[in-house]
């Protein structure tokens, strides 16, 4: 593990600092991820840095240092401090439920902070919140024939198919529908050449202009996931 994650490691997982005596600390682990959320939430995440967030709080660059050694472990912080707890287990949910819950909230976190999509990125070290989403998800599959490995793969490919819609609606105009734009962006085109996109231009004639996506592809997942739960378990 490299100096970077060592750092990340300690901030995220570390004891908190126990209180001695004189003044209070001037700035405060909380305090510095909420100023990096700030200006991520409304300018993004290439729009932070070290040098925005002591502004932000009113504090020199030097001194944002004494407790965050760089931008990576800043991120990790505001990653941690942004991703909302994950679905608790409910006694007597099945895991096609609980899963579904799981895509859901996950989707409202990428939307309340768009931010979190480039932020999540890659290997890297994960605080205890955001693990434990991938918790719930291996925990919610447990005792119905798949593996380990599986149980995991299984949460990466939902995380997969919510980061993909996320990203449409990212790109989306604020407010706006990813699926009722491309179909007005390309509505028009493939009609007017109907003849050599026939199958397109059937389908899009039967949209009803809602996103459905998201639901749908969840629910092809879940049940590929149950085809091979039946399999193994009979």
């Amino acid at each position: 593990m490299g100096e970077e994650a060592n750092e990340a490691v300690r901030l995220l997982w570390g004891p908190p600092a126990k209180p001695s005596r004189g003044p209070k600390p001037a700035l405060s682990l909380a305090r510095i991820a909420a100023a990096g959320i700030e200006i991520a939430d409304s300018e993004g995440l290439g729009a932070v840095s070290m040098q925005k967030v002591a502004g932000l709080l009113d504090f020199t660059k030097m001194s944002l240092y004494r407790y965050v050694p760089g931008k990576a472990e800043l991120v990790a912080l505001m990653v941690e401090a942004a991703v909302s707890e994950p679905p608790q287990a409910v006694a007597g949910l099945g895991w096609r439920e609980q899963l579904t819950a799981w895509a859901r909230k996950l989707a409202t976190s990428f939307t309340e902070h768009p931010w979190l999509l480039d932020a999540t990125v890659g290997p890297r070290v994960m605080g205890p919140k955001e693990l434990g989403w991938l918790e719930r998800v291996v925990a919610a599959l447990d005792g119905h024939g798949l593996t380990g490995p599986e149980r995991m793969d299984a949460a990466v490919l939902l995380a997969g198919h919510v980061r993909g819609i996320a990203e449409q609606a990212r790109a989306a105009r604020p407010g706006g529908s990813p699926e009722a734009e491309l179909l007005a962006v390309l509505g028009t085109l493939v009609h007017r050449h109907a003849d050599r996109f026939p199958a397109l231009a059937a389908a899009m004639v039967s949209q009803d202009g809602r996103d459905q996506a998201l639901d749908f592809g969840l629910e092809r997942i879940l049940d590929g996931l149950e085809a091979l739960i039946t399999r193994r378990t009979g």
